[in-house]
């Protein structure tokens, strides 16, 4: 039977955790649990203590990614469960992640519904992230930054150098394993609302979209990204040739300039794609 290890990232969320720690016990004793304590000022530690649950502490804040990386590092298990902090996903479905990890698949994520968004704004973005990022890979994903999943640890621990200290290890890790041809399935789940207050903000929340549409190529085929947008270029190179042909009989500069950005963007591409290549080389 493969040992379980369930890494929890937590920065502040001591009165979640006094609730969801007990419960991840009863529901799984015999895993190993580990709180990797973002430079919480709170009492985490003690909670932690107090469930008899591994706690990695950081002296200061270095961002939900990097705690993923963290606990990944010092898991002992060869499953590892990522769950969030902060009392949103239910113990009694890691069972149902499981469950379908022992089907075949390297990672299981818990895809949530409409009605688990964390509001309107958040539920459009994700649901644009998800079309995105089946229209990349080919294949259906149904929560692309659902920060709950299983995932084989060997598989896992070949992407920690990807992954960003920030808050995306989710898009990060998802397009890794569909790049290295490792397959991924999703579980539907219900996530309840949060305990305590949430450490996203809109304005870097809106950044942070923007980032997350560049690194669904970038990390897949970013070919499939810039060729679109270099076809784009150049054909309104051509209609505003043809325009001005038309109407004044010669060639313009902003005709020029389109075909020229057409193809500068076909050759970055060009070169991301062998970056991404290399990226995910495997030496031997």
């Amino acid at each position: 039977m493969n040992h379980l290890s369930i890494i929890l990232p937590a920065k502040n969320e001591a009165p979640a955790l006094a609730a969801l720690l007990p419960r991840l016990r009863a529901a799984h004793p015999e895993a190993e649990i580990i709180v990797v304590d973002d430079g919480s000022t709170d009492d985490t530690r003690g909670i932690c203590s107090s469930s008899r649950v591994q706690c990695l502490s950081s002296p200061y804040s270095m961002g939900n990614g990097a705690a993923i990386k963290r606990g990944a590092r010092a898991a002992s298990g060869d499953i590892l469960v990522f769950m969030d902090g902060d009392g949103q996903h239910d113990p009694a479905d890691v069972n149902r992640l499981l469950d379908q990890l022992n089907q075949g698949y390297d990672m299981v994520v818990g895809a949530r519904d409409w009605g688990s968004q964390a509001g309107v704004g958040r539920g459009v973005a994700n649901t644009f992230y998800n079309w995105l990022a089946t229209r990349m890979t080919g294949h259906p994903v149904a929560d692309l930054t659902s920060g709950f999943r299983a995932v084989r640890a060997d598989k896992f621990r070949e992407f920690l150098h990807l992954l960003p200290n920030g808050f995306s290890y989710p898009t990060t890790s998802t397009m890794a394993f569909f790049r290295s041809a490792y397959p991924v399935a999703y579980v539907p789940i219900k996530a309840a609302q949060r305990i305590g207050r949430s450490h996203i903000r809109p304005l870097r929340d809106g950044v942070r979209f923007l980032l997350i549409i560049f690194k669904i190529a970038t990390l897949y085929s970013p070919l499939k990204l810039f060729v679109p947008a270099s076809a784009v270029f150049f054909v309104l190179g051509c209609l505003n040739y043809a325009w001005t042909f038309m109407h004044e009989g010669r060639l313009t500069n902003g005709s020029t300039l389109m075909w020229s950005a057409a193809v500068i963007v076909f050759l970055i591409g060009l070169v991301s794609e062998q970056i991404t290549a290399l990226t995910y080389r495997r030496d031997a």
